[in-house]
């Protein structure tokens, strides 16, 4: 069907049912949920019809849904979208990126619908497909680590029907037709690893834990970085959570090391290790940042320790905010080329890296 011979019949659906769905229409037309948003909200934009939750009114079924008869009435306010948000379980690194959403979300008349990411791509879907059935009208995906959908794509996308950003995520040529906005955490790394041999720190050692998602991509630029700067990368501390063991024990090679001079320079992630380790060093006697240079990265807590730590700051709440500009471009614009959009991190000096006159200077 041409585009003005789809919305003829969406127009005649009203007419003869006063309301009709979305799901109703795509499915009596063989078309996409997407397609009859994009073609209810053109319909809508001209006075033909009133946008109601999942669907459409016809005007004079809005006027007598108003209110009691002889009152002057008026269609019902239009709401705004529907966005599902799917977030991974309680961690610290989160609440700001979903605070962008919501600030996003507010300012443009969103509705935002929220769910906490399950242990398997299963359970995901699941919850996605409620969202849905629910009336979401696009799908804002975080899921916990391991479940990026890089290797099966098309199990958060098979007959759903609705757009999807991944946020903080990356599923690079996997992705289909995820839209995606995440933090460049490669080029965070570098900025820090820069940082440090600007201070003439040859030797960086690199600390992080295996269960984060941004690990990989944090080392990865780390790794590029001590390359071209002709550094000797290492040594690597990798922390792995499901070995068990307090903190403490994960980093004593570490302050082992630092005591013999052996290291003299980290990239720590994320802030909450790095002040562990800042207060393991102190109560061996050495000091940070004369006897170790400290960047830490996430910037959530950095601050407050009691060296405040230099940190590389991704730019969370801007990633909320992105994903939701994103969802509303699809929608307006469903034919729109896809998006992948990378946004920078800042470095953040303070006293942990011995930089002088590190007063939370930004680079």
């Amino acid at each position: 069907m041409l585009t003005e011979e789809r919305r003829e019949a969406i127009l005649r659906m009203v007419e003869r049912r006063g309301t009709v769905t979305v799901k109703e229409a795509a499915e009596e037309m063989s078309v996409s949920a997407v397609t009859v948003r994009q073609d209810v909200r053109d319909l809508a934009s001209r006075g033909l019809v009133v946008r109601v939750h999942g669907g459409a009114m016809s005007p004079a079924a809005a006027r007598q849904a108003s209110g009691p008869q002889g009152e002057e009435s008026r269609p019902a306010a239009r709401p705004g979208p529907v966005f599902g948000l799917v977030v991974p379980p309680g961690d610290y690194y989160y609440p700001e990126i979903i605070r962008g959403v919501q600030e996003a979300a507010r300012t443009h008349g969103a509705r935002v619908v929220l769910a906490v990411s399950g242990e398997t791509l299963a359970d995901n879907r699941e919850q996605v497909r409620r969202l849905v059935a629910a009336g979401a009208e696009g799908l804002l995906l975080m899921p916990r680590a391991g479940l990026e959908a890089a290797e099966h794509p098309e199990e958060w996308l098979a007959d759903l029907g609705v757009p999807v950003v991944l946020v903080d995520r990356r599923a690079g040529g996997h992705a289909g037709r995820l839209e995606q906005v995440a933090s460049d955490h490669a080029y965070g790394a570098g900025l820090a690893v820069r940082h440090l041999a600007g201070l003439g720190h040859r030797r960086i050692a690199f600390v992080a834990r295996s269960d984060s998602p941004n690990t990989p991509l944090i080392q990865e630029g780390y790794a590029a970085a001590c390359r071209d700067l002709g550094l000797v990368a290492g040594p690597l501390y990798r922390i792995d959570a499901a070995d068990g063991g307090a903190p403490a024990e994960w980093f004593e090679e570490l302050v082992r090391a630092v005591g013999a001079g052996e290291v003299r320079a980290a990239l720590v992630h994320n802030d909450l290790d790095a002040v562990t380790v800042v207060g393991m060093l102190q109560a061996r006697g050495l000091k940070v940042p004369d006897d170790l240079a400290v960047v830490t990265y996430d910037d959530e807590v950095a601050e407050l320790s009691d060296v405040p730590l230099t940190a590389v700051a991704p730019p969370k709440r801007a990633v909320g905010a992105w994903a939701v500009d994103l969802m509303r471009r699809r929608l307006a614009e469903p034919s729109a080329p896809l998006a992948e959009l990378l946004l920078r991190p800042e470095l953040r000096v303070r006293a942990s890296s011995g930089a002088a006159g590190g007063s939370d200077a930004r680079r």
